[in-house]
C-alpha cells in the first residue's frame, strides 16, 4: 500500500492507494465515527462495488443513495435529491457520507457534506482514473450550472481518500483515456521527469500494468497534496492545476455536459494552452509536439470541436472562475514542468489560436 498525507493542520487526511482496497473495511471503519453512514453512488457503480463496501463494514448501519450516472446529473437537482434523501433517513451532522464513484459523485457528495447541517464528515472512494488522480483530493466540491461548470460549490476536505486501483478494470477505455489527461497535466505543470516517465511507459499504462498504475496515481496524488498544502483555496500555486480547464470547461458547456468527457475537453484545452505558450515565445515547438504526441498516444483529442471558434469560447470563458478584475487568467506552460498563470493572452493571440 502507498499512503500519502494531505497536510492541512488539524484537517489533514490520508490517501490510501492499493489494489483490492475496498475489501479491507477495517481501515475504512476507522474513519466512520458513529454507527451510521450513507453511501452515495451512481447506477453504474452501484452494482459493481456498493455491496463490497457495505459488506466490509459489518458493524455499521449503511444506507444508500443512488443517482443516475453522467456529468449532466451534477447539478442542483441532484444536490436537492440527495439532501431530501438524507432528511428522510434522519441523517445528522455526525452521519458520515461515503462518495463511491467518479468525479461527479465525489464533487456532488462533497458539496452535500459541506452544506448539510453546515457540515458533515465524508470519505472519498474514487473509482475512475480521473477522480483517483485529481478530483478526490484537495477538497474542491461543486455542482454545475447551465452557464458554467463547477459554479456552485465549496472548499471542503474529506476525512480520508481510499483508492482501489482494481476498480479501473471495470472502467471503459474511453473513461480511462479521459483520466490520463489529468495525469499528463501534472507532468506539464510540475514535473518534467514524470512527463518523461509517462512517455516511456505508454504501453504499460494502456495495458493497466499494476505497478505502472500504482506509481502514476501515487505521483499525481503526491503532487496535488503538496500543492494543496501550500495553497488550499487556490489563491496562487493551486491555480496551475487548472491547466487546460479554462478552454476545457468552455467545450463542455457548449457541447452539453457529458457529450465530451471532462478529460477529453481538458486534453484539447491543454494542447491549446501549449500552443498559446509557443505563440508567446515561451514554449519550444519540440515541447509542444511532445505534449501533442503524448496526448494522442492515449486516444485523446488534440483540438476543440470544429464548430467552436473565438466568439463561442469567449462567451463561455467570460463566466470562468479565473476571471479577476475583469481579466481572464489562463494557465500556460513555459516549458514541460513549468507553467504560469497569466492574463497576457490578448485578443489577437486568442483569435489566432481559436479560429
Amino acid at each position: 500500500m502507498t499512503t500519502l498525507t494531505v497536510k492541512l493542520g488539524e484537517r489533514s487526511y490520508p490517501i490510501f492507494i492499493q489494489p483490492s482496497l475496498l475489501t479491507q473495511g477495517n481501515q475504512l471503519a476507522d474513519y466512520i465515527k458513529t454507527d451510521k453512514a450513507v453511501l452515495v453512488t451512481n447506477d453504474l457503480v452501484d452494482p459493481l462495488y456498493s455491496q463490497t463496501v457495505i459488506d466490509s463494514l459489518p458493524g455499521n448501519k449503511i444506507e444508500k443513495i443512488v443517482i443516475a450516472d453522467g456529468e449532466q446529473h451534477k447539478n442542483l437537482a441532484s444536490f436537492e435529491h440527495v439532501i431530501t434523501q438524507l432528511l428522510s433517513m434522519s441523517a445528522a451532522r455526525d452521519t458520515t457520507l461515503i462518495a463511491l464513484g467518479g468525479g461527479v459523485i465525489g464533487d456532488l457528495t462533497g458539496f452535500v457534506a459541506a452544506s448539510f447541517q453546515r457540515g458533515m464528515p465524508f470519505i472519498q472512494i474514487p473509482t475512475t482514473l480521473l477522480s483517483q488522480v485529481d478530483s478526490s483530493v484537495g477538497g474542491k466540491t461543486a455542482v454545475n450550472h447551465p452557464l458554467g461548470k463547477n459554479m456552485i460549490g465549496a472548499f471542503y476536505q474529506p476525512k480520508a481518500v481510499f483508492i482501489d486501483t482494481k476498480t479501473l478494470q471495470t472502467l471503459p477505455a474511453k473513461e480511462f483515456s479521459a483520466g490520463m489527461a489529468e495525469v499528463i497535466k501534472y507532468g506539464i505543470i510540475y514535473d518534467k521527469a514524470f512527463f518523461a516517465w509517462l512517455e516511456q511507459n505508454i504501453a504499460q499504462l494502456i495495458a493497466q500494468d499494476v505497478d505502472a498504475l500504482q506509481y502514476a496515481i501515487a505521483r499525481c496524488c503526491e503532487i496535488k497534496a503538496e500543492i494543496v498544502a501550500i495553497d488550499e483555496r487556490e489563491s496562487g500555486l493551486r491555480a496551475l492545476l487548472n491547466l487546460g480547464h479554462t478552454f476545457g470547461h468552455a467545450i463542455e458547456a457548449e457541447q452539453g455536459y457529458g457529450n465530451w468527457l471532462h478529460g477529453e475537453a481538458v486534453a484539447a484545452g491543454m494542447v491549446l494552452a501549449a500552443r498559446a505558450g509557443q505563440m508567446k515565445g515561451w514554449m519550444s515547438k519540440e515541447e509542444v509536439q511532445r505534449v501533442i504526441a503524448l496526448t494522442e498516444a492515449f486516444s485523446l483529442p488534440i483540438a476543440p470541436p470544429a464548430d467552436m471558434g473565438y466568439q463561442t469560447f469567449m462567451q463561455h470563458m467570460a463566466h470562468d472562475k479565473k476571471v479577476q478584475a475583469g481579466k481572464l487568467n489562463f494557465i500556460v506552460p513555459k516549458a514541460i514542468g513549468d507553467a504560469v498563470v497569466t492574463s497576457e493572452l490578448d485578443e489577437t493571440l486568442l483569435r489566432s489560436l481559436l479560429n
